[in-house]
């Protein structure tokens, strides 16, 4: 099926599925708020940071928000990849049989936390896995997916140069390749995160409606952005907000091209290729061809935005110190864009009004080290 098909048949009710498949084997990560947070973010931004900018010179957007932080830094592996693997791989095993892929075993490339998600899933499952990383990838990311592959092989940083090396393995084993982000199953698993961040919204303004802008008359988030590399989370999560209220957006690096999918968009047409350094490891990849056409549908995704590697070590810096929470810096683009991104805080200012929105930021992901960290901000 062309993916244009595909992606007409991803659902709700899909994403719905996967989470009852899956279910027992991921964890329901916490749905945290921050007054703090929600401060600075409704704060304006002063004039020296539009300096530069197509708002030089204008008066700031002044926009009223509240956030929801789902913390995918707390699932299993240590990011929202151990959703899509495990469904990817349990629907295998019924596709297939269980006989057969324990026979083959599996196959996949990542930069690190997918290579982790499958690892364990296939671990648990008790199905060989041939891991394929970059050389360059972080050392805890790493020894994570040695801790639970059958083997894992080191390639190139590049998308290109990682499937030639999956090539290569499965030449030699005849493992099933389970792609990274752009597979129909990988997307469904990776929308539940979707799908709980509704189901805790609610269940957090029922006991306490003043968490929200709304108050007592809110029905649902406003938005919710995610980060994008492959575009596997946020092509789940905004099919599962796809006959919803709520707006989905995307967010990337923009260092050395790496916002591929907001370039892609403005043009017209998908990027093909990424070659970028980012500090967001896990946002180097292009977007995938069944992700893009769920992206690009603006029924589905409202837009993308991009932000800087010193916004994107801002936002991590508050995320450490005033919720205590420990992300990577591919997990905070989101709050980055919200905190820094001038456009899209006048969406917000101009949209949300008097009230303002209730935003959902996912953190994708908190595998990083004290080194890492202490190297990011020395």
């Amino acid at each position: 099926m062309d993916p244009q098909s595909l992606a007409q048949s991803l659902t709700p009710s899909k994403v719905h599925a996967a989470h009852a498949l899956i279910k027992p084997y991921i964890h329901r990560t916490p749905l945290l708020t921050n007054k703090t947070l929600n401060g600075i973010a409704s704060t304006p931004q002063t004039p020296d940071a539009l300096k530069g900018t197509p708002y030089e010179g204008q008066t700031p957007a002044a926009p009223t928000i509240r956030f929801f932080f789902k913390c995918e830094n707390l699932q299993r592996i240590g990011a929202f990849k151990a959703r899509g693997a495990f469904h990817a791989l349990l629907r295998l095993i019924e596709e297939r049989g269980e006989e057969e892929v324990r026979r083959m075993g599996v196959v996949t490339h990542s930069s690190g936390n997918h290579a982790q998600a499958l690892a364990l899933a296939s671990s648990t499952l008790n199905i060989p896995s041939y891991i394929v990383m970059p050389s360059i990838s972080t050392t805890s990311k790493i020894e994570g997916t040695k801790a639970y592959a059958t083997k894992v092989v080191f390639s190139g940083s590049t998308s290109t140069e990682r499937e030639a090396v999956v090539a290569e393995v499965q030449s030699q084993t005849d493992a099933i390749l389970i792609p990274p982000y752009d597979d129909f199953n990988i997307i469904c698993g990776q929308g539940t995160t979707g799908l709980e961040i509704e189901e805790q919204y609610l269940e957090l303004l029922a006991q306490n409606p003043q968490l929200s802008v709304h108050g007592s008359s809110g029905s649902g988030l406003d938005a919710v952005i995610t980060p994008i590399g492959g575009g596997g989370l946020n092509a789940g999560v905004a099919t599962f907000f796809s006959d919803k209220k709520t707006r989905v957006f995307g967010a990337e690096p923009s260092f050395e091209g790496a916002d591929d999918c907001r370039r892609g968009l403005e043009a017209g047409e998908r990027v093909t290729s990424v070659k970028s350094l980012t500090i967001g490891d896990g946002l180097r990849t292009p977007v995938g061809l069944l992700n893009w056409e769920v992206i690009s549908d603006k029924k589905k995704v409202e837009g993308v935005f991009a932000v800087t590697e010193e916004q994107i070590k801002a936002a991590m810096r508050l995320v450490l110190e005033r919720m205590k929470v420990v992300v990577e810096p591919s997990a905070v683009v989101g709050l980055a864009v919200c905190l820094f991104n001038e456009e899209f805080r006048r969406i917000v200012e101009r949209e949300g009004g008097e009230e303002g929105w209730d935003i959902g930021i996912v953190f994708s992901g908190g595998n990083t080290t004290v080194e890492a960290i202490g190297k990011l901000f020395s």
